[in-house]
This record gives C-alpha cells, structure tokens and sequence, in this order.
C-alpha cells in the first residue's frame, strides 16, 4: 500500500487495547460510533495479560499454599512429607485465566462492532493514525481519537535487564521455577506484593527501598501492619538505601547499596528485580504530528472530559497523570466515549480506591487523617481491630484493621482505609459511602451481616462515635 494514497475513514481511533481503551471502544461501539481499536498485542494490555491479573494469580496461589502451614490449627491433617509448589503448573493455570479473560474482551468488542486491529500505531497528523501489521502499513482517518497506551516499567540507567538475571515485573510472572535468593530493588507496592508472594514460596527476599520506609504511598500506620508480616516471612528489607550498581557475575546477581547507617554493601542473589515505578507510552506514537502537548515527564495533560489540548484527541489510564490504576483507566475511557458522543460525563470526583495485594492487604479510598488534617479539617479518626471480629478469627486472619476519617462538625466521612486479610473488596464500601457523601452515622446504623468481615466498618464508624460495641470507646 502507497502511504496516503487509501485511508479507512472511522470515527473513533482508539489507540491501547488494556482496560481504558478496551472500555472505550466498547462503549462507543454501544452508542453508535463506527470504532477502529489497535493493540499492538493482545487485548486486555499490560494489566490482563503481564500485570494485575497474571501477578494476583501468583499471590493466590502463593497464599494458599502459605496457609499450608496453619491447617493443624483448624484440625487438618495432611499427609507426611512436605508440600510442593509447581510454578510450571502455576503458568499454565495462569494462561488459561488469562485466555479466558483475553478471549471475552475479543467478543465484547465483536458484540458492539469494534474493529480490532492488531499493529503498532502511530499519528501521522491532526486525523490520520499509521498502523504496521506484521509486514503492512495501513492507514486510518478519524474524526476523533482516544491515546490509551499505557506504560511499562521504569528501568534506571545504571542496570541492564537481561529478562534471565536481572528482571523487571513482566519477566518475574514468566519464571518457571521459584529462585532460592531474589533482591528486589524498590519496596512501593509492585515489590512488596512480588516479594512476599515469592517469599511464601520460599524464595530469600531482600527488598531494597530509597525511601524511609517502604510503600511511601500510603499512610506509615498502614505499612506498618505490612512490615510486620514481611518479618514473620523472613524478608530482609533495607530502607534509605540506594542501589548503586548491579553486576551479574558467575551466573549471580552482585548488587552494591549505600545507606547513612550502614555505608556501601554488597547482596548477592540469584536474581533481581527492578520495580521503582512505571512511565508513559507516548514517546513514540507520533503526539508531535498530532500537536499533542506532554509535561516534562511524557505525560498527557487532560481536562475533566479526558481531552487533550487538541479537542477532538483524548486520553487516558496511565498516559496521564494521576494514579496507574486500572480501575481509573476504565472510567476514563467511559466518560471520553461519552464526552465523544456529546453526553454530559466528565470526571467529576477526586476518589480512586486503591488495593495493595501484600500480607496483609491495603486498601484506602479518600484522605488520611494527615491529608484531612493539612487541608484544614477538624479531624476525628477510628479504627477497629480484625483481632475483635468473629470472622477474622475463625478464618485465622486476625492482622489488620479498619479506619474512618470523619469531619468533626459536620460527621461526613472524609477517608475509609482498611488493612487485612480482603481489603480488597472490603474497600468497594468505602468508595461508594464517599461517593454519595455519607456521614459516619449512615454506615454505622447500616445493618451488617453477621459473622462477616465486612462488620468492622460499622464497628469503626460507631466507635467514631462513641458507641462501639465489641471494642472499648473513649469517653
């Protein structure tokens, strides 16, 4: 094909096939767009196929095979000799999830008349989008267009990933068999919840963190429930210290640190992995032909409707800024397919949840007590402890604990953070009560069932007020 001289006219590119794109083809197909999406891949992006879902499969997995362990409590006997773990039939059990979940995307989008193109993309100007498809180039015209194609891992200067030895976050979910030793550089939430997933399996884990403590993202109340388990779990973690060079030697890992307290150091490993964070995907789809305007750091600067300085170019998920979420991508390219079709949507809350997969979980949604108190709140905080909740305690989980952050003159419910065994869909509570501005008395006369975890909302909420049940309140 002769670049330029044939153009398939659409009208609605999507570029990215991960949870933001694939949502917004889908719901644009639902409201009556012609939709052309290109994955250079496989649909369902970095997050179905080499991200959230590979990675939660091995944290299960490892969980359940860590629970091993405290059966003999619960009265099971299990036969003599000692479990084994079989990564090879993990990844197999992983990829027929994955083909699962890949292969539903697929139909959705064939179900609401998206064209799935699969190639790499790139603008050619203000209306045309260049695809290479394994040898062909073809061309597309859009009257509008949505950048949703994500990111990968940051990878410093100094260290060279090699995929066998020194590995990033895609290439950890593709071992075949458990490392005796890992080092892992960064201790945000990437490589605590990796690194106590492998610890469970029996992998020597050290983490190292430039930070004063590890998962800085959070509140330090929270990651101290975490830091507890990663003791119990035998992880070595190293905070305020930085990596100074990774060196593969005799088929090894040599890493050489430095901190204030201890000086320079040396670990060895078999193996290292580097997850100090992600960057955008926009250094090479051609946003200067388009006239895209990035910051400094490649990222995709956006209104409340998804657009970009060019009004019929959107984007979103993790090309913007904000949190790399899954869950914000989706709603993301919802409320550009509906912006593109003339709806009243745009984002129009500050709320994204966020869940960390570790031992145990975190979940939050909201402010923290810090967050409320320096934007002028005056603050009332609660929490209740897992350890006073029946469920918990039959089901061995009694780590962790729920918190409400309320505003003391008007009791509305400010943050609900949550760390424990399934904060994780624990914190969908949380999310809508402050979606729909609910006071602390709204969750705490909210009938819970019973014996549930999920009845520690209504013990923090009550004892927020005073009047907690199963824990003492202050007077």
């Amino acid at each position: 094909m002769v670049v330029g001289e044939v153009a398939v006219e659409t009208d609605v590119i999507v570029i990215g096939g991960g949870p933001g794109g694939y949502a917004a083809a889908i719901r644009l197909g639902q409201l009556g767009h012609s939709v052309v999406l290109v994955e250079k891949a496989k649909l369902g992006g970095v997050c179905l196929n080499r991200g959230c879902i590979p990675s939660k499969a091995l944290i299960h997995a490892a969980g359940e095979f860590h629970k091993l362990q405290s059966l003999a409590k619960l009265g099971i006997r299990l036969p003599a000799g000692e479990a084994q773990f079989d990564l090879q039939g993990w990844q197999d059990w992983k990829g027929s999830v994955v083909g699962q979940l890949t292969k539903g995307v697929s139909q959705l989008c064939q179900a609401n008349g998206v064209t799935v193109v699969y190639g790499e993309a790139a603008f050619m100007a203000g209306n045309r989008v260049g695809v290479e498809t394994g040898g062909d180039f073809e061309v597309y015209k859009f009257g509008q267009a949505i950048i949703a194609t994500g990111s990968r891992p940051l990878i410093p200067g100094f260290v060279e990933v090699d995929g066998t030895h020194v590995l990033d976050s895609t290439d950890v979910l593709k071992l075949e068999e458990v490392p005796a030793s890992l080092a892992i550089i960064g201790g945000g939430y990437i490589g605590m919840e990796l690194g106590m997933a492998l610890a469970k399996l029996g992998s020597k884990i050290t983490i190292v963190e430039a930070a004063e403590r590890i998962l800085p993202q959070v509140a330090p109340h929270l990651a101290a429930e975490v830091v507890k388990q990663a003791k119990k779990l035998g992880i070595t973690v190293k905070t305020a210290t930085k990596v100074q060079a990774v060196e593969v030697v005799d088929q090894k890992v040599e890493m050489t640190v430095f901190s204030e307290a201890d000086g320079e150091e040396r670990i060895h490993a078999d193996k290292a992995l580097v997850t100090i964070g992600r960057i955008p995907n926009t250094a090479s789809i051609g946003l200067e032909q388009a006239q895209v305007a990035t910051d400094l750091r490649g990222y995709i600067p956006v209104d409340e409707h998804c657009r970009t300085n060019q009004p019929h170019i959107y984007a979103i998920g993790d090309v913007t800024p904000g949190p790399a979420l899954a869950h914000r991508a989706t709603k993301q390219g919802i409320i550009a397919a509906e912006a593109i079709s003339g709806l009243p949507s745009a984002v129009d809350s500050p709320l994204v949840p966020y869940v960390i997969f570790t031992e145990p979980q975190v979940a939050g949604v909201g402010l923290t007590r810090a967050e409320a108190e320096a934007q002028g709140y005056q603050v009332k905080a609660a929490s209740f402890p897992y350890r006073a909740n029946g469920r918990a305690l039959a089901t061995l989980e009694p780590d962790g604990f729920a918190e409400v952050i309320v505003d003391a003159d008007s009791h509305l419910l400010l943050g609900m953070h949550v760390v424990g065994a399934d904060a994780s869909n624990l914190i969908g509570e949380g999310a809508l009560a402050l979606e729909l501005a609910a006071r602390v008395e709204d969750v705490a006369l909210t009938m819970h069932p019973h014996p549930t975890l999920s009845e520690i909302w209504v013990e923090a909420a009550a004892h927020a007020l005073g009047h907690a049940i199963h824990v003492v309140s202050k007077k």
